[in-house]
């Protein structure tokens, strides 16, 4: 059994609460928050833009604490998941390390390169694993495209275009603060930077066009280069100023026997699936895979599980590891480049 403490507890940390309780061999055995309501379980106030609102829970058998310090001197806690604003995540995942811990850190990793490679340089030191909570290849439909790219089942990899787009989040402190939040790049485009990264390998540059908001990217739509020259791949996040459209995502991903399409949109609060995953082959009619879940827990819950087999087998997780962690963060930064300065940038 991997025993768990949750640093910080907000929206992500009660989605992993939720999921947890989906994985077995997996359970939380102590969290640290500086509220007093939340240390007696009252994470009522909870909310977020998927996902059950917050509940009552039982802390009874939970080491419940005030202090990250507190939890990290709990012999009993292998592992710990870090739901920190990402300003703070180098400070913790270093003290976790320091204390012997396997680290989850929500993403981006971090805030700047720089400081994620002193997060992994911690990890090696100590000799546990770094993972980062990048949970986007286990929504079924990114993880269909990706299990795709990896078995060839759909053939080579041609390209593709991706979208994340939401409504300026005006309840998120500081989202456009790059010392504290990092703005749209590393908070919503970060998860399609990985997910890019995954399918594709690391880019050679980047050439991106978008707007401003102070000195942060409000929106921006970027062509990725490769040393594969025959890899076309685009995207396009951020935020757009449209309250009845508060989020999309969606992808069109080409192989070379079969295009994937999938588009979803949150539209004055409902849920629009305007484009199922649907497979549209080099002959014959489109076809509508059948996919497993459809309740977005369940994806964290396949994140938690891939966390779970990496600490196990002592080995750090093709998806989650570090290092795309890293190369995405790279990724994000070098289209901030990219658009202020106007000109494509080497990676």
């Amino acid at each position: 059994m991997i025993k768990v403490g949750i640093v910080g507890v907000g929206f992500m940390s009660w989605i992993h609460y939720l999921a947890y309780q989906k994985v077995r061999g997996m359970s939380i055995a102590g969290f640290c928050s500086r509220d007093a309501k939340k240390q007696k379980g009252d994470w009522r106030g909870i909310k977020g833009n998927f996902g059950p609102a917050g509940e009552q829970i039982d802390v009874s058998k939970m080491n419940v604490c005030a202090t990250l310090d507190e939890l990290l001197a709990d012999d009993s806690i292998d592992m710990v998941d870090i739901c920190l604003p990402p300003a703070l995540h180098e400070e913790a995942t270093i003290a976790a390390f320091k204390a012997g811990k396997h680290v989850l850190v929500e993403k981006p990793i971090a805030l700047s390169p720089a400081a994620a490679k002193r997060m992994q340089k911690a990890a090696e030191k100590s000799g546990k694993l770094l993972l980062t909570a990048h949970v986007l290849p286990f929504f079924a439909e990114f993880n269909f495209a990706l299990e795709a790219a990896r078995s060839g089942k759909l053939g080579k990899l041609l390209g593709g275009h991706f979208k994340r787009l939401i409504n300026d989040p005006t309840w998120i402190p500081d989202f456009y603060n790059l010392e504290k939040v990092g703005g749209p790049l590393l908070d919503l485009h970060i998860h399609d930077a990985h997910f890019i990264r995954l399918m594709f390998g690391m880019p050679t540059s980047v050439t991106s066009s978008g707007r401003m908001r102070g000195d942060c990217v409000e929106y921006c739509t970027t062509q990725f280069g490769f040393a594969n020259q025959s890899y076309v791949v685009t995207a396009t996040s951020g935020v757009l100023h449209q309250v009845a459209r508060s989020f999309t995502h969606g992808f069109e991903i080409h192989y070379e026997d079969a295009t994937l399409l999938m588009d979803f949109a949150v539209i004055d609060d409902a849920p629009v699936l305007s484009m199922p995953l649907t497979v549209l082959p080099k002959k014959g009619k489109s076809k509508q895979p059948k996919l497993k879940g459809g309740d977005p827990v369940d994806s964290f819950a396949a994140e938690l599980k891939e966390a779970q087999k990496s600490i196990e087998e002592g080995k750090p997780s093709d998806i989650l590891g570090g290092e795309l962690a890293v190369d995405a963060l790279v990724l994000c930064q070098k289209q901030a480049d990219s658009v202020a300065k106007g000109k494509t940038i080497r990676v």
